[in-house]
């Protein structure tokens, strides 16, 4: 053997050892996805060491016991290649068993061949050695094995590096370059290799330059992995933690083209047919102004903005992200989109239970107000006239001057009194609906009744302006104390003389009802207030006190029994409260 005497024998020996050392450190470094290139770069270096020794032989058995192992090599590299291209993308449904034993079948026959060609010789036909050349070569005459190994390792190359270049043609410039570099890798000395076989390339009528590429370019390919870390940021990694976030990920390049998405992108877009790599994101966003002034403004920042969906608006924040290279210069942003639809609900449900519970509280403290002043000053009133009468403080004919005014201030409180169970019930329970159909005017005919006294005690006239029944569908009660209170407000309210107006009507497949009157009228900011349901007081014609109590309760009742209360008012001129509620039927009472 003279390998140092043979330049081609001692490069291959020397650099296949470098390499080999190398790609063993490169594949206790990598992890189980990338290790495959280390893998086949070893079996290169298996290829080159003994194709060297082969180089330095100098008789036929020599060489032909060196290609034997060359073989382990030159039959196994395509398919780790084609393994390692199918693992680095992530192409897992190609990774099953069947799938790798069809890979190796070729190479496993093809070593099996090799080694036992002197039975069969379907690998080489002949071989000898050519003694024409500086220093010995074999020389061979192929078999039809030969041909079918040949076929499979060019397919088995193109096919990994198609594969390569098919996942990540559009991907971030970084991974791009890792496959540009891994294309070169495997095409090259494939491009050599064709060249061999053709003869056109064929020093000394013999040797084969193909290994020797290969080890070039994996020397390089190498350095690169540990210099730069070739392989630290795999694309395979990046590829399912993008498939895995339930937010959308858009990146573009300085084009404003689209380089790189992931699948829940098309959760936000309008028309999510239009995503694909290199589309510009002026015809993807071309609806979508904010989102375009966003990116042209090149600052990192977010927006909130709503898309039209069915059933209702989704709310998106975009965030942007912008990417720099070495601090030169944007060369790309990153959109992130995320769902702020229910955090939005979320948080108006949670400023409106705020502004109900400040209202609530606010209630809360006026009713203790009511209880300690409204209630307590009439009912120890009674209790001091009852008293002095007891003791002969006031005589008979005294309390009796006093009983009707005594009894004017019992029917406030007794309407008061109901006022207070009624919205305690509503707010420490709940208040459960007792839906029935009943005739509308036979209960204001009731409450007519009911408030006669304090309306002729200001000669007040209430009156009903209906011709013909009319049945709703609601909960009697709650009805009952909602035309009571609307009725009795428009007494207070009204001057000495005036006149009240019950009326009702039919309007579709509703009952309307209302109670008017002339008197002083609201203000367009109280008005506000009824419609927000906040409580406030006023006097009335005759300096009679209130609670604002009842007003509450009349628009919570009408909103629990599907209805729907308007107001008309004008100061000085009076009000008109309606009432609209579901129609009934007289036939289910």
């Amino acid at each position: 053997m003279e390998i140092l005497s043979n330049p081609f024998s001692a490069t291959l020996v020397i650099s296949s050892l470098l390499i080999g050392a190398l790609s063993f450190y490169i594949a206790y470094m990598l992890s189980d996805s990338t290790r495959w290139i280390a893998v086949t770069m070893i079996l290169v270096c298996i290829w080159g060491f003994f194709y060297g020794l082969e180089l330095s032989s100098t008789t036929h058995d020599q060489m032909l016991f060196w290609i034997d192992y060359e073989y382990i090599g030159i039959s196994f590299m395509p398919a780790a290649w084609l393994v390692f291209s199918l693992q680095y993308t992530g192409y897992k449904k190609w990774q099953s068993p069947l799938i790798l034993v069809a890979i190796f079948l070729i190479p496993i026959l093809t070593f099996l061949a090799v080694i036992t060609n002197d039975f069969h010789h379907l690998h080489y036909l002949h071989t000898e050695v050519n003694t024409s050349s500086p220093f010995p070569v074999l020389s061979i005459e192929v078999g039809p094995w030969y041909y079918i190994h040949t076929a499979y390792s060019y397919i088995a190359f193109v096919t990994g590096t198609l594969i390569l270049w098919k996942r990540f043609r559009f991907a971030d410039p970084i991974f791009r370059t890792q496959t540009k570099l891994l294309i070169i890798a495997g095409f090259f000395p494939l491009i050599l290799n064709v060249l061999y076989q053709l003869h056109i390339i064929k020093p000394f009528d013999g040797i084969d330059l193909t290994p020797f590429s290969f080890l070039l370019t994996y020397l390089l390919l190498g350095f690169a992995i540990l210099r730069y870390s070739l392989f630290s940021l795999k694309p395979i990694a990046q590829n399912r933690i993008m498939e895995a976030l339930n937010r959308g990920v858009l990146v573009i390049d300085a084009r404003q083209k689209i380089v790189d998405f992931n699948p829940a992108l098309k959760n936000f877009c309008r028309q999510p047919e239009k995503i694909s790599i290199g589309v510009s994101i002026k015809n993807l966003f071309e609806e979508n102004e904010e989102i375009l002034d966003l990116i042209n403004s090149k600052k990192e920042s977010s927006i909130t903005i709503s898309i039209p969906k069915h059933p209702e608006d989704q709310i998106i924040k975009v965030d942007l992200i912008q990417m720099d290279v070495n601090k030169s210069g944007v060369y790309g942003e990153i959109l992130l989109f995320d769902d702020q639809t229910e955090q939005f609900k979320i948080n108006k449900r949670l400023r409106e239970q705020k502004k109900d519970l400040e209202q609530l509280n606010d209630l809360k403290d006026k009713f203790f107000s009511i209880i300690s002043h409204d209630l307590k000053g009439p009912i120890f009133g009674v209790k001091e006239l009852v008293y002095m009468t007891q003791t002969g403080l006031i005589s008979e004919e005294e309390f009796m001057e006093l009983l009707p005014e005594l009894s004017k201030n019992m029917e406030q409180v007794a309407i008061l009194l109901q006022n207070l169970l009624a919205w305690a019930s509503s707010q420490i329970r709940g208040e459960q609906l007792n839906i029935e159909n009943f005739e509308i005017n036979h209960l204001l005919q009731q409450q007519q009744k009911l408030l006669l006294r304090i309306s002729q005690e200001k000669n007040i006239q209430i009156e009903i302006d209906s011709t013909e029944d009319l049945w709703v569908s609601a909960d009697k009660n709650m009805i009952d104390l909602v035309l009571r209170n609307l009725i009795n407000n428009a007494i207070k309210f009204s001057k000495t003389g005036e006149k009240v107006l019950l009326s009702t009507s039919l309007s579709g497949n509703r009952i309307k009802i209302c109670v008017e009157d002339t008197g002083t009228g609201i203000s367009p900011e109280n008005l506000e207030k009824i419609h927000e349901g906040t409580s406030f007081t006023t006097r009335g014609q005759n300096n009679e006190s209130g609670t604002g109590l009842g007003l509450v309760l009349v628009k919570d009742y009408v909103d629990k029994n599907n209805g729907k209360l308007s107001i008309t008012s004008e100061l000085g001129k009076g009000s008109k409260f309606c009432l609209e509620l579901p129609k009934g039927s007289p036939e289910t009472t």
